[in-house]
Parts: structure tokens; sequence; C-alpha cells
């Protein structure tokens, strides 16, 4: 059966044999995927970001993701790099092994989307999916997990850092 007929049967609340067990991606108002990042305390919803992007790769015949706590935690030791440095810098952009070393990670495949400036989800996956890099990153066959956060930081240039990372 078809995944958005099962999709469809569940939110309707009809059972229907031969759907996954996988929960399907969950409706979400439009106030939580616009939520405006740029602002104190504001965490970007990462169940949101997971249901977005894997929506993404099964309609590209690829694998949902599902969150990893330690990528969880890498993605925010990103952010807080960045917000450090004032953007994504070569030593963001090479760190991400660092980290996963320091989580005790192993991962045959990882990689991330680094980046400044989005103020909301969407407009942070708009961006990624018009970057061949950080497309490919998304689209990535071999990824299976992910983590995500942003940080905020007022009176600078780009306001909002963004780190996204994926691995097997």
């Amino acid at each position: 059966m078809s995944p958005f007929l099962c999709a469809a049967a569940a939110a309707a609340g009809i059972a229907m044999s031969g759907c996954s067990s996988e929960a399907p991606p969950q409706p979400r108002s439009a106030g939580d995927l616009y939520a405006n990042l740029a602002r104190p305390g504001a965490r970007v919803d990462v169940a949101a970001a997971r249901d977005m992007i894997s929506i993404y790769r099964t309609n590209k015949g690829l694998s949902r993701l599902r969150l990893d706590p330690a990528l969880q935690r890498i993605a925010a030791e990103q952010v807080r790099s960045m917000a450090a440095a004032g953007g994504a810098n070569r030593s963001v952009r090479s760190g991400l092994r660092k980290l996963m070393a320091q989580q005790n990670l192993t991962a045959g495949t990882a990689v991330q989307n680094v980046s400044s400036g989005y103020h909301t989800l969407p407009e942070a996956f708009a961006g990624w999916r018009q970057s061949k890099p950080h497309n490919a990153n998304m689209l990535n066959r071999n990824v299976r997990r992910m983590g995500i956060a942003t940080a905020y930081v007022p009176g600078t240039k780009y306001r909002v850092h963004w780190a996204l990372v994926l691995a097997d």
C-alpha cells in the first residue's frame, strides 16, 4: 500500500492493513513550521525538521530519518561554535569528525549542513535544497540518523545559525 494512502488513512483515523508500523509524519500547524527563530530562547522544532526532511527523502525513494541524541548534541556544539565565530568558518566545517569522536560515535557516512541567516525552518530547508552540496547531504542514501540545532545571536549580521548533522 502506498505511503500516501497509509498517511491519509491514519489522518482520517481509519485502520488499514498493509500500512507500515512506523508512524507517518504528523501534520503541524503553519505556526509551528514558520516560527521565527530570530528571537531569544527560540529553538527549531526538531521533530518538524525530521519530518520535513524525511518527506523530501521519501519522495525521492530514500529512507526516513530518525532523531539521534548524540547527533543532536553535535549539532548544538556546531551552532555554538558558529555563534562564537560569527558564522560557518573552516574550523566549524572541518570539526564534524572531531565532535563525533568526542561523543564516541563512529560512522561510515557523516555529513553536515551548516548555514546562517535563515529565520525559519522552511527558509533553511529551501536554502539547503537550492545548494547542490547541502541538497546532496540531505539526499545521501547512506544516512539514517540526524540531529539539528539553531543558535540565535542578536546584534549580528546573520542572527540565526543552523547545523544539520546526518549519519548512517
